[in-house]
């Protein structure tokens, strides 16, 4: 479902998340021509056009009053084929979580939450770092030649050639 703003463009969807100290927010639109994102501590303006002619465009606009401030100068985002990731830092980094992104309490069916990224308050205290670890991984794992190779340089570990489910299993009796 896809709902006009007050300017007659739809609204992009968008899913969010949070810890104690960010939130994240994710504006799932792919090939996003001419974005417009402004960024201050109470909102953050969205417009941009996705379509690649004229006839396929469709023209998004959002503005998102957020629920307490943020800190513009420390946030982060980015222009993906697939997607706009943000990570927003609070402005109060030792303040309870934001029951809900926005200000105003109405439901918007296009702001789900991203559950793959989503923490509890009281998960908060475990490492964030986590958060980047499984991009590390992903990254080394270029570094590996493929499945079958694993395991064969290990010293000191033979291969089996023959193992005891190898043998010929008797007839069975009718």
């Amino acid at each position: 479902m896809k709902m006009a703003s007050t300017t007659g463009k739809l609204i992009p969807p968008m899913m969010w998340a949070q810890r104690k100290d960010k939130l994240f927010l994710t504006i799932n639109l792919e090939d996003v021509k001419s974005p417009e994102i402004k960024l201050d501590e109470k909102k953050l303006y969205f417009s941009g056009t996705k379509g690649a002619n004229s006839a396929d465009q469709v023209n998004y606009e959002y503005t998102v009053e957020f629920f307490e401030d943020i800190d513009p100068a420390e946030s982060k985002y980015g222009v993906l084929p697939r997607h706009i990731p943000m990570v927003l830092m609070k402005k109060s980094s030792d303040g309870p979580f934001w029951p809900r992104l926005t200000k105003e309490k109405t439901r918007m069916p296009q702001l789900k939450t991203d559950f793959d990224k989503w923490k509890e308050e009281d998960d908060s205290d475990v490492d964030d770092n986590n958060d980047m670890k499984i991009e590390d991984m992903m990254s080394q794992m270029g570094n590996f030649g493929g499945a079958a190779d694993m395991g064969a340089d290990i010293e000191g570990v033979e291969a089996d050639d023959e193992d005891s489910d190898d043998e010929k299993l008797p007839d069975l009796e009718s």
